[in-house]
């Protein structure tokens, strides 16, 4: 399918890939297009590294918007982070988004993470809480020098330097949280000084649709990319479940199940799924998609070919 499509052609007025002087804000606020970012984390072996890289190079061709990478869920990985970033910044063309966490971490601690990113040249910041070590359904403690909440980060990124901010947002609600006060956090969030937000990954569009509506309803205008991420394993189902924070569609799991004997067919069928919700959300105006790669490139690419062909937006 891959070969079937130049790369090139993702977009029609697709600016160059040398092209990074303008921020995600400024590319979601021009609306010609809908941006296309992936996400990867930081490695931790030899191997990891070189998997690494070679997603970046088979993704590179295909002028993603932007490429983020992940930050431990209390700054653990905080090293390996920053390594990985120096390492796009210096090898590739792409705009590079770091991500920061308030978990675990003190305010002094914050600023040293958020002062490297601007050496390094990196203007954008993925600011979020960040779940404890122990997952998202441990109750989050904030550390006893650090920030409460992801309101707070945005704040102390911004008093940082000329950094275009952007938070998370949960299409199926936080664990914990109510549906209104998601919107109201993320308005605090923007008053704070976020210009957009990226979901966590999700499966049913009308989960997207109506945060969107309560987001508006609210008077809070960020723009909203989806995260997305194909089932590539059955072994995945459970969790990508405690991911999003509820079960999967049941029209998701019986397709799955129905071919989970054929590991190539789960695969095949996960970005089947993954390639109509996407293009449900572009056909109703969702302004960006990412795709969370696990830094590996060949379902996203798959994905990718199956919008070029349908060109939804």
């Amino acid at each position: 399918m891959l070969d079937n499509y130049r790369p090139a052609d993702l977009a029609p007025a697709r600016r160059s890939n040398t092209d990074t002087t303008q921020t995600i804000a400024e590319l979601l606020a021009r609306a010609e297009r809908p941006t296309f970012s992936v996400e990867f984390f930081p490695p931790k072996t030899d191997e990891g590294a070189r998997v690494l890289h070679e997603a970046i190079e088979k993704l590179e061709p295909w002028n993603p918007d932007f490429v983020s990478v992940t930050y431990g869920a209390n700054g653990s990985l905080r090293d390996r982070t920053l390594a990985a970033v120096r390492d796009m910044v210096a090898s590739t063309k792409l705009r590079v988004v770091g991500h920061l966490t308030c978990t675990g971490q003190s305010v002094d601690e914050l600023k040293s993470v958020i002062d490297a990113y601007g050496d390094l040249g990196v203007h954008h910041i993925l600011a979020v809480r960040g779940d404890m070590p122990g997952g998202p359904r441990q109750p989050w403690e904030p550390h006893p020098q650090g920030l409460k909440n992801a309101t707070e980060l945005v704040e102390l990124v911004k008093s940082r330097g000329d950094y275009c901010v952007g938070v998370g947002a949960f299409p199926d609600i936080h664990p914990g949280s109510t549906p209104e006060q998601d919107v109201r956090v993320l308005h605090d969030k923007q008053d704070a000084g976020a210009e957009f937000a990226i979901t966590q990954l999700f499966f049913r569009p009308s989960a997207y649709y109506d945060l969107i509506d309560r987001m508006r309803a609210d008077g809070c205008t960020l723009p909203v990319i989806a995260g997305m991420m194909p089932v590539t394993a059955i072994s995945q189902l459970d969790k990508f479940a405690e991911l999003s924070g509820v079960p999967l569609p049941a029209s998701v799991t019986e397709r799955l199940m129905a071919v989970a004997n054929d590991p190539l067919a789960v695969r095949a069928t996960g970005a089947q799924i993954c390639a109509e919700l996407a293009s449900d959300l572009l056909e109703r105006g969702a302004p960006g998609l990412q795709f969370f790669t696990r830094n590996r490139s060949a379902a996203t690419r798959e994905i990718l070919a199956i919008l070029l062909a349908r060109r939804p937006w």
